[in-house]
């Protein structure tokens, strides 16, 4: 299971959130290239980048700190936020993003999401935001009515997607671990490849997430844990 530490951008800062509400912001960093290189000496091998401003406004706000990141470093780097067409999706696989992450759109709009997965098949991945069955949307300020969890990942696996993201919105952030539950359900139920985000606060943690490997996880996305010294990442890559 690979651990990919996360860098979410705001205001040209690196910060997290508590269960995505922009008024609980910590700033660990101005300078995101600098955060990029230390996962990297830590022995992380993909990046998941996420532009916050863009998931809340709709378009890309910070692709210069993007830019900054890519030129750092020499790993594949997931980026979303804001990421609603095409002409975007390319715009950042011809920058050098490994992955473009998409959310809100591919939720809202099928065809759209036909036509990317047609263009660039395993160059995108969605990220699904939950809370419970409903989906969220818009920085999660939105709740999707037209299909639950479940229904959606397994359209994305009709659709040839192979692997998701799955983010349990009331965990991220608040370092009380992750709904293993939920995430071990989704594997069963659909079959797809989750990549898990939202709540892991320690060492146990990742060994419980471990656990569901078997089940199809193949990774876990950390990010408080990680700037708020729960743990480091080369111990979490040294667990068994």
């Amino acid at each position: 299971m690979l651990i990919i530490p996360a860098i979410d951008l705001k205001d040209s800062s690196v910060v997290r959130l508590s269960q995505g509400r922009a008024k609980d912001i910590i700033i660990y960093s101005r300078e995101p290239e600098r955060i990029a290189r230390e996962w990297v000496e830590q022995g992380a091998k993909i990046l998941h980048v996420v532009d916050l401003d863009g998931a809340f406004t709709g378009s890309l706000k910070n692709k210069p700190l993007l830019k900054k990141i890519l030129q750092a470093v020499r790993i594949p780097v997931e980026f979303g936020g804001g990421i609603r067409d095409i002409k975007t999706i390319k715009e950042l696989l011809h920058l050098g993003v490994y992955r473009v992450a998409l959310g809100t759109r591919a939720v809202e709009d099928m065809a759209f999401l036909k036509e990317a997965y047609k263009k660039f098949k395993n160059r995108i991945i969605v990220s699904i935001d939950a809370r419970g069955k409903s989906i969220k949307t818009r920085g999660w300020k939105g709740t999707f009515k037209g299909i639950d969890l479940v229904g959606f990942a397994l359209a994305l696996k009709g659709l040839g997607f192979q692997e998701i993201i799955y983010t349990d919105t009331s965990k991220d952030g608040m370092l009380k671990g992750p709904n293993t539950a939920g995430i071990k359900g989704l594997l069963l139920k659909t079959g797809i490849g989750v990549i898990a985000s939202g709540g892991v606060s320690s060492l146990k943690d990742i060994g419980e997430l471990k656990k569901l490997e078997k089940y199809g996880l193949t990774a876990a996305i950390v990010g408080k844990a990680l700037y708020e010294g729960k743990f480091t990442l080369k111990q979490a890559l040294k667990l068994k």
